[in-house]
């Protein structure tokens, strides 16, 4: 199998032209869709999970096979069960092991007409799609956000509208409010009515030309590889980020602060935000935090907090058991290579109290297909040289431009 070497300076001094953010990229181009393909977006991301969901709203073939992109199958799965024809829609054998059920028991509480092809409750699906009218939907929110921004997207479109009850704790919320601004963007007319009430009038949405913002969570490895370099006068400067960004993985920026780093936002000489990343040395002793609203940028800072021995207690991550891999057990094998013990409770938990074990001469990095096992280890070279990724290909999903930026900020990668 495919694997790089990585040794990354100790001195950086580097400008990264983000990837634009995935998350806001699927959101519009469904929305792209549902104004007949007359909204214009710039800046669409390029990564493997966007373009699952460009190919299969250009082409619509029978069967739609969106690989391993988790908000494909969701967004798409209600986008097609309110598109007229008749579809299957599957994935790879990770993503017929992710739960679709709550979704799909959501649509059909509309009329939906939506078969199971194999096990119940999971992809892949057979729709055959038609008028909704929309009303009243109920819905658990502890599982997946996307479950409720796939419903959201449609809503406007329903005859009825939409009056979505979110039971249970909802996990990323974030997501959920980011969903909400966009479709404002488009002219929809969506709010909070109560605590778990959302209220979406059918008001259909207006086509516009609509640029998307830089990636936040990408920016999170870059925050890892300032916060662990040793030179003090590094700086790194993210091309594309704004300030009061609407994606919640922006709360990197006040993280890190703790850990050492500092964020300026500013422009570029052609007018293009950038944020300014430089070292400080104030740290706190130990981070614990909760991660329900930002579960994505969780291994970032499991890996990050270990290398700086910073002990730590990050509970929220019971939704990282079903993303690409088991994330909470991959973590505890492959951070063990570097020399460190962590341990899972309550399977969402993740502590670490300072326990070191043998740290591995030549750590090979397992990525377990998940493009987030993939970067926060590779950034780590900055602390133990000569790491090396297994399959660093799975980057496509999310950052495809991640080795060649490494590259360009003086990284030095052998491909094995």
């Amino acid at each position: 199998m495919k694997q790089y070497k990585i040794t990354l300076p100790t001195n950086i001094n580097t400008t990264i032209d983000l990837p634009a953010s995935k998350s806001i990229s699927n959101r519009a181009l469904i929305i792209k869709a549902l104004t007949q393909d007359k909204t214009i977006l710039t800046n669409v991301s390029t990564c493997d999970d966007t373009q699952v969901i460009v190919d299969a709203l250009r082409e619509m073939p029978e069967v739609i096979d969106i690989h391993a992109a988790g908000t494909a199958m969701r967004f798409m799965t209600a986008y097609l069960a309110v598109t007229e024809g008749c579809h299957i829609i599957t994935g790879t054998e990770r993503m017929r092991q992710r739960p679709i059920a709550p979704l799909v028991d959501a649509l059909r509480q509309m009329g939906a007409e939506i078969e199971y092809l194999e096990k119940e409750g999971f992809p892949p699906l057979r729709i055959n799609g038609k008028q909704l009218e929309g009303g009243h939907v109920e819905i658990d929110g502890n599982i997946s956000s996307q479950f409720i921004t796939a419903l959201l997207l449609i809503a406007p479109t329903l005859p009825q509208g939409m009056e979505l009850k979110i039971n249970e704790n909802l996990t990323s919320r974030p997501y959920i409010d980011l969903t909400l601004d966009i479709m404002h963007d488009f002219g929809a007319d969506a709010n909070w009515t109560s605590e778990n009430t959302i209220l979406v009038e059918p008001k259909k949405y207006e086509a516009r030309t609509f640029a998307i913002e830089s990636d936040w969570s990408a920016a999170s490895y870059w925050y890892e590889i300032l916060a662990l370099c040793p030179n003090t006068d590094s700086e790194i400067r993210l091309k594309g980020l704004t300030d009061g960004s609407r994606q919640g993985d922006s709360v990197v920026r006040y993280l890190f602060s703790m850990l050492g780093v500092k964020t300026t936002f500013g422009k570029d000489d052609d007018d293009t935000p950038v944020v300014v990343l430089k070292r400080h040395n104030c740290t706190l002793p130990r981070l614990d935090y909760d991660f329900k609203n930002q579960p994505d940028i969780a291994q970032t800072f499991v890996v990050t907090c270990c290398l700086l021995g910073i002990p730590f207690r990050f509970t929220g991550l019971s939704t990282l058991k079903i993303k690409e891999t088991d994330r909470l057990v991959a973590l505890k094998n492959e951070i063990r290579k570097l020399g460190f013990v962590i341990r899972e409770e309550n399977e969402s938990e993740l502590i670490w109290d300072g326990e070191r074990c043998e740290k591995e001469k030549t750590p090979v990095i397992s990525t377990y297909k998940d493009h987030r096992m993939a970067m926060p280890f590779a950034a780590a070279s900055i602390s133990i040289p000569e790491i090396n990724i297994d399959n660093p290909d799975v980057v496509n999903k999310s950052y495809p431009s991640f080795w060649n930026d490494l590259k360009g900020a003086g990284a030095y990668i052998i491909d094995n």
